[in-house]
């Protein structure tokens, strides 16, 4: 069912990034443009639609780059009885479609690079990724200060002061991510940079998660949700006190989300996607400038 989530929330959520902010004069409140739908659709789901998407803006105030702008058009879905593994087919479904309706055939060209999507999609866990690529095994360093030691000890890249889920982010986004041409999906991440999904049942500090890439680009992201309101709540207090002064990875404690977690949510798979870097997928674009109408640019001095 395509339906309509605010885009003025009291409370911003549902993802890592810095919102704008603005004020209602009439009620005397803040209010947030949306980052993500992910919050309201989940309540949605918490209320009895077992499947709900919505395509929509969602602005974020942070870096412009190629694949960046401030806002943009994303298409959220969530599934009620399935987890990431139905969200992997899925995407592989719709990506599949999309292109033999663009194209006719399951192959692409992008940056001179042929591209197969051809299911089904290599899949290959985060940590195995990074350790491919690096040597570091992620899971024998349980805190920051180790891991920045063995990733220093291989002369590898490193932001002074990272938490442990940025630097096991950086790792990845240095040495791995311009590397996955082919589509993939890179499942089961690291709790610490994942406080919404659910953990696996065999390894608790690793959750269903995946991101897919095509073309050396991070295109979507899944989730196998978190239902559970106790958990979800300790996660949301503990990355708060983990993260405090780093506005971009705060999660404000949103009650009513919770609230809504507490009359239970069945289990359920969720993923989002950005429709501009598609479209510079399927356009054969290398930034995103070129598939937005009016992107936003600097202001001439």
């Amino acid at each position: 069912l395509e339906v309509e989530t605010p885009i003025l929330q009291p409370l911003y959520g549902g993802a890592a990034a810095r919102p704008f902010v603005t004020h209602h004069n009439q009620l005397h409140q803040d209010l947030y443009l949306r980052i993500s739908f992910e919050l309201y659709l989940k309540r949605l789901i918490a209320g009895g639609y077992d499947r709900v998407y919505e395509i929509g803006r969602d602005f974020r105030n942070e870096g412009v780059s190629f694949k960046h702008n401030p806002e943009f058009t994303q298409l959220e879905f969530y599934e009620a009885y399935t987890d990431y593994n139905g969200m992997m087919r899925r995407v592989e479904e719709m990506l599949c479609a999309v292109a033999e309706e663009l194209n006719g055939e399951l192959t692409l060209t992008y940056d001179g690079q042929e591209v197969d999507l051809t299911p089904p999609w290599k899949r290959i866990t985060m940590r195995d990724a990074i350790c491919d690529a690096t040597g570091i095994d992620y899971t024998l360093y349980p805190d920051a200060a180790s891991l920045m030691q063995a990733i220093r000890e291989r002369g590898l890249r490193c932001e002074p002061k990272a938490s442990r889920g940025k630097l096991i982010d950086g790792l990845f986004g240095d040495y791995v991510e311009s590397t996955l041409i082919q589509p993939t999906f890179i499942m089961d991440y690291p709790i610490d940079i994942s406080p919404l999904a659910k953990k696996k049942a065999d390894d608790p500090t690793t959750v269903e998660r995946f991101e897919y890439f095509i073309a050396g680009m991070e295109m979507g992201n899944a989730f196998t949700e978190l239902n559970d309101p106790i958990d979800q709540r300790a996660r949301f207090v503990e990355l708060n006190a983990a993260m405090a002064g780093d506005d971009e990875n705060v999660h404000p404690l949103d009650e009513d989300f919770l609230n809504a977690l507490s009359f239970g949510m069945p289990p359920t798979g969720g993923f989002g996607t950005g429709i501009d870097r598609l479209t510079m997928l399927f356009a054969d674009r290398q930034t995103i400038r070129e598939v937005i109408l009016f992107p936003h640019l600097r202001s001439v001095e």
